[in-house]
């Protein structure tokens, strides 16, 4: 039970993070879960920010600038595919080791401030990379987040979104056709889905009086500690 209120926190406060700033909720759900309920990983965390994805995107539609988008699609399919290939091929240890060294690499790379340009080269590898976590360990927005820094928080949000809701449907996909979508996969996203509303309802709100950056720093400072704890979870079976 005590289990079960954590991670059900941890998805509403995730949902409410990525409804005001564009992401958030696979950086800090995936480690929990890896930590919790690995079993879980990574469909139940992508099944989640589709619906939450869809949300925001519903929400902003006027905002996405459909350029970015093209570009971030081209690089997710392939992406993807190796995603779902890594999936088929880890124990789900591994899996939950490779989530703790996106989310800190992730971290790593906003804390530097490096921002390359959004244009077309970039938002195609940034779309790849961007697949593969995505799809592997439910941990896509980084990415994204990192080339498109410097365009307004609205479009941010919005092409994110819009992305994030149709490359979720094609990483489902992807993990369905090699046997790693199941139904307890479902089941877990449906037990979850109150909680990933009312952080969506909340950042309706809550996203307006607070600025999505120091959400976002907030954000980011848990997940490093979720990332952290996952890894050194992952290596003790290791070194027994």
């Amino acid at each position: 039970m005590l289990k079960f209120v954590v991670i059900a926190v941890v998805f509403l406060v995730g949902a409410w993070l990525q409804g005001a700033v564009g992401f958030g909720l696979g950086m800090i759900g995936a480690p929990v879960l890896a930590l919790l309920r690995p079993d879980l990983l990574p469909a139940t965390v992508i099944l989640l920010a589709f619906f939450t994805s869809l949300f925001v995107l519903i929400r902003e539609w006027g905002s996405v600038n459909w350029r970015y988008f093209g570009w971030v699609l081209v690089g997710r399919l392939p992406g993807t595919a190796l995603g779902a290939m890594a999936v088929s091929a880890f124990a789900p240890i591994y899996i939950s080791l490779l989530v703790g060294v996106a989310v800190l690499g992730g971290v790593a790379l906003s804390s530097l401030g490096w921002s390359p340009r959004p244009h077309g080269r970039n938002l195609v590898v940034a779309g790849a990379i961007s697949g593969v976590f995505g799809t592997a360990t439910s941990i896509g927005g980084p990415p994204l987040a990192i080339v498109m820094r410097r365009v307004p928080p609205s479009t941010l949000r919005a092409t994110i979104s819009a992305y994030s809701a149709l490359g979720s449907v094609v990483s489902l996909a992807a993990l369905w056709v090699g046997g790693s979508f199941e139904a307890n996969h479902v089941l877990g996203g449906a037990v979850l889905a109150p909680f990933v509303l009312i952080g969506l309802v909340l950042s309706n709100v809550i996203g307006r009086r607070f600025k999505g950056k120091t959400l976002f720093t907030v954000g980011t400072a848990a997940a490093l500690i979720s990332a952290l704890l996952v890894i050194v979870n992952s290596i003790i079976p290791f070194r027994g």
